[in-house]
């Protein structure tokens, strides 16, 4: 018997028994400090220095596919240096940022209606974990995938493995992010999707993907969810 069998029956109106959360962007609120941490790696390496929407887009790609799109004068044979410039400055400025303003309670209310919690990110498994613990949250996410242990987005691979080991639907489960990357992954893996937008990727973009809702603020999400998911 599964897990979500045997641990938890299904609330009258609930529409989605799974919701997968992005992770910066979307519940952390990093990503100037990304930009800023990609911008240096590419100036560390010699290359064009991105702009900010050029190093914004590719936030919730896996690392290294990111890097090298960020910096596309950059060649392959320095893309491990790449990286590393950039786990410096990430592991020595990470501290600096947290959750955004009312994501532990929007967290907690889903937990309390029921709702099994997930994170889908492209971060490494290392970066997430580290996060986790910061911000002491591991404990109110049923599982977790990241880009370095699957595929990275809009690859649908990390949705796919939380819906098999959660035992949820496609139908069932629910993507949440603030990049194109996530409602395209949430649309390769046969799932709905919510857009924020007040994280990476711009509202134009987000909306011609067609997710269900678009929210502008953790609030907005909140309420949405609440009373529709």
């Amino acid at each position: 018997m599964s897990v979500y069998s045997a641990g938890a029956t299904r609330t009258e109106g609930r529409r989605f028994d799974l919701i997968a959360f992005d992770w910066d962007g979307t519940l952390f609120d990093s990503t100037a400090l990304i930009v800023g941490c990609i911008q240096a790696a590419v100036r560390d390496v010699g290359g064009q220095v991105p702009s900010r929407e050029r190093a914004a887009w590719v936030i919730g790609l896996g690392l290294a596919q990111a890097l090298a799109h960020a910096a596309p004068d950059v060649p392959p044979h320095r893309h491990p240096e790449l990286v590393e410039r950039y786990r410096h400055y990430w592991f020595a400025r990470q501290h600096e940022v947290t959750l955004f303003d009312g994501v532990v309670p929007l967290l907690h209310a889903l937990r309390a209606r029921g709702h099994r919690l997930a994170v889908a990110t492209g971060k490494s498994r290392r970066g997430l974990d580290v996060a986790l613990q910061t911000v002491a949250l591991r404990d109110l996410f049923d599982d977790s995938r990241t880009a370095d242990e699957t595929a990275s987005k809009p690859h649908p691979q990390m949705l796919l493995e939380l819906m098999e080991a959660l035992d949820v639907p496609p139908e069932r489960t629910l993507m949440v992010g603030d990049t194109t990357h996530d409602l395209e992954m949430a649309r390769n893996a046969g799932c709905a999707a919510v857009a924020v937008t007040y994280g990476a990727h711009d509202h134009s973009g987000l909306r011609a993907l067609q997710p269900l809702y678009v929210a502008e603020s953790v609030a907005d999400l909140h309420r949405w969810l609440l009373t529709h998911g």
